[in-house]
C-alpha cells in the first residue's frame, strides 16, 4: 500500500471512529427535553413513562433532593410534526399575540409560525395551571416549564400512577361527591374566564379517594372565544355521561345553560 493510500485509510478510520463516538454521545431526546430541569435542580432521574397521549407523554421523575416531594411528573410535548391534537384553531381563537411577526407567521402557517404555535401551546397550559391552582382548582401543582415540557405534581406511587377516572369503579358513597367536585371546578374555572375544552373521564385522575383534573393546553377564554359555550356544554355532558353510569342522572344541557347564563350576567 502506498504512503498516500495508507494515510487516506488512517484518516477514514479516524473519521469512522469520530462518527461512532458522536453517535454514542447523541442525547436521549427525552433527557434533552428535560435538561433545563436537571440543571435547575428540580429533578434527578427519569424513572419511567406513565402515559402517552395525543399531544404529550408523561414521565415519572425522581425529584431533586432540594425539592419537598419524592417524585415529579414531567409532561413532554410531542414535536409539532408529531402531535395529534386536532382543530388547534378552534382553541387558539382569541389568544393574544403581541408580536406582529409571529402573528403573520402563524397566519401563513410557516415553519416559524408552527414552531411559535408549539411553544405557545406549552406556555399557555402552564399559565392556566398556575392561575387555576392559585384560585383553588383541583389540579396538579405546576412547578416549572421550558420550551418542550411542563413539570407538575406527581399523583400516585412510582410503579402505580394515579389512574384515570375512566378506569375507576366508584363506590356508591363516592358518586355524588365526585360529581359535585367536578361541577364545582367547572364553575370555578368559568368564574376565572376558563373553559377546559376537552374534559372527560380520561383526563381526570383518581387517587386516594380524590379527583384531580389534568390537561389544559386547549383551555379557552370564554370572553373572546366564540366556541366557548359549545366546549363548556361538551365538558359538562361528558361529566354527566360518566356519572350516569352509576344511576345519577343530570340534564347536562340545563346545567350548561344555567352556568353560562350566570357567567354572562357576572353572577359567578
Amino acid at each position: 500500500m502506498s504512503k498516500r493510500k495508507l494515510l487516506r485509510a488512517l484518516e477514514e478510520q479516524e473519521e469512522l471512529e469520530a462518527l461512532q463516538e458522536r453517535e454514542e454521545e447523541v442525547e436521549d431526546p427525552i433527557r434533552s427535553s428535560l435538561d433545563s430541569f436537571f440543571a435547575d435542580a428540580l429533578i434527578s432521574e427519569i424513572i419511567h413513562e406513565v402515559k402517552s397521549g395525543k399531544e404529550a407523554t408523561v414521565y415519572c421523575c425522581r425529584a431533586h433532593p432540594s425539592q419537598d416531594v419524592p417524585y415529579i411528573a414531567a409532561k413532554v410535548y410531542r414535536s409539532r410534526n408529531n402531535r395529534g391534537f386536532k382543530n388547534d384553531s378552534m382553541y387558539q381563537e382569541g389568544r393574544f399575540i403581541g408580536d406582529q411577526r409571529i402573528k403573520r407567521a402563524l397566519k401563513n402557517k410557516s415553519d416559524v409560525g408552527r414552531e411559535a404555535q408549539f411553544s405557545m401551546w406549552i406556555a399557555h397550559e402552564f399559565a392556566m395551571l398556575t392561575m387555576l391552582y392559585k384560585a383553588g382548582a383541583t389540579i396538579p401543582r405546576p412547578i416549572a416549564h421550558n420550551g418542550n415540557a411542563i413539570l407538575m405534581e406527581y399523583l400516585g406511587e412510582p410503579q402505580q400512577p394515579a389512574p384515570a377516572l375512566q378506569h375507576v369503579q366508584l363506590t356508591p358513597d363516592e358518586v355524588y361527591p365526585t360529581f359535585a367536585r367536578l361541577m364545582d371546578n367547572i364553575e370555578l374555572w368559568l368564574a376565572h374566564n376558563v373553559v377546559h375544552g376537552d374534559l372527560s373521564a380520561y383526563n381526570i385522575l383518581y387517587w386516594e379517594g380524590k379527583v384531580t383534573i389534568i390537561d389544559f393546553p386547549q383551555a379557552v377564554d370564554p370572553r373572546v372565544n366564540s366556541h366557548a359555550f359549545t366546549l363548556l356544554a361538551r365538558d359538562i355532558d361528558n361529566v354527566c355521561k360518566y356519572i350516569g353510569r352509576y344511576g345519577l342522572r343530570r340534564d347536562s344541557g340545563e346545567l350548561a345553560n344555567r352556568l353560562w347564563h350566570r357567567f354572562k350576567n357576572s353572577q359567578l
